[in-house]
């Protein structure tokens, strides 16, 4: 599913942010990555949602050589991906229903379907009654619910949280990784971008650490011991 072959990511001002990465994620796996920051998780996840290229080696996800990537081909590529951002990036006068919406016409979505899979959305992450709030009518909690709606609106095969967590109290949090986990269980492959030690230990699934650029990923839980 993903790859990373001996990949370097090297700035224009002498930065190595990632050096030498080898990295297999398989379909369906749930994948905690953790690091100090600096330590090139954000060029990670760059590399994956292709806003960035690999200095040299390879990033290969879902059989597409991300290298080779075309800049037109890029938003098709994308459609893969589902992205959930610690400062949720909701439309402020779009309704829970349009923002979730917003994200299948961008891609030509026909308006029956969007009808059908918007609230279907919107029941999985236990928001079905909020469809037609706005965001500042929502708790943080509820906020990241609608972001997770959103990036699961294309049926991608990969979700990318980025810190998910980060903006919300500690009970919210649990319900949120909860959906993740729900979510991996439905067959998509998981990265959760996080901080949060006791969040990672509690799950107890496959730990990538960074440090300094280089990836170590042979623990499970115990982030930081």
């Amino acid at each position: 599913m993903i790859d990373f072959t001996n990949v370097i990511k090297a700035y224009p001002n002498g930065t190595v942010a990632l050096n030498g990465v080898n990295l297999h994620i398989d379909d369906g796996e749930f994948v905690f990555v953790v690091g100090a920051t600096g330590a090139g998780k954000t060029t990670l996840m760059k590399l994956l949602l292709r806003e960035e290229k690999a200095t040299s080696g390879t990033v290969v996800v879902d059989n597409t050589d991300l290298s080779k990537l075309s800049y037109l081909r890029v938003p098709h590529y994308r459609r893969k991906l589902g992205i959930v951002f610690q400062d949720f990036r909701l439309f402020p006068k779009k309704t829970v229903y349009e923002n979730v919406a917003f994200a299948m016409q961008v891609v030509g979505v026909p308006n029956k379907k969007i009808k059908k899979r918007v609230p279907a959305l919107l029941n999985t992450v236990s928001l079905g009654d909020k469809s037609n709030c706005f965001p500042n009518e929502l708790s943080g909690g509820e906020q990241q619910r609608v972001a997770l709606a959103r990036a699961l609106a294309n049926n991608p095969k990969i979700i990318i949280a980025d810190e998910p967590t980060g903006n919300i109290d500690p009970k919210m949090s649990l319900e949120i990784m909860n959906l993740l986990v729900k979510i991996n269980k439905l067959g998509k492959t998981v990265l959760v971008v996080t901080h949060e030690k006791n969040l990672v230990d509690y799950y107890q699934q496959r730990v990538i650490m960074i440090d300094g650029g280089v990836v170590s990923d042979d623990r499970v839980g115990g982030m930081f011991e």
